[in-house]
């Protein structure tokens, strides 16, 4: 039996729908101000535009790179199914959104495995 918090999957749900929302929004402002075609390479440099941005997409890209490899190796290790749910959402949605979704999934998994 893995010892569990009860209401701490209702926080990472929160976050996830945060997760969603903030980037979506931020994203959507980046469009109306830049125009509908997405240009990749003009939103990579915006985000290394100084040295704030690159620390901030620096510290985002390793640390979330770690998670994400976190992910897949404790998926695999709790036998969780639908990764691939939570893989696409990064690059569709946000990591914001899918970091959480998976911390909300793998508390639903270990609750699954305790009635077990």
């Amino acid at each position: 039996m893995i010892k569990q918090i009860k209401w701490l999957k209702w926080v990472y749900l929160v976050l996830a729908i945060l997760g969603a929302i903030l980037p979506t929004l931020s994203n959507i402002e980046f469009v109306k101000i830049y125009g509908p075609s997405f240009d990749i390479q003009l939103f990579i440099e915006m985000a290394n535009n100084n040295p704030a941005s690159q620390s901030l997409s620096r510290d985002l890209f390793i640390g979330s790179t770690a998670v994400f490899v976190w992910i897949i190796s404790e998926s695999k290790r709790l036998e969780m199914k639908n990764l691939w749910v939570v893989i696409l959402s990064t690059f569709i949605i946000a990591f914001a959104f899918s970091a959480p979704l998976f911390l909300y999934l793998r508390e639903l998994r270990i609750e699954e495995i305790n009635r077990e």
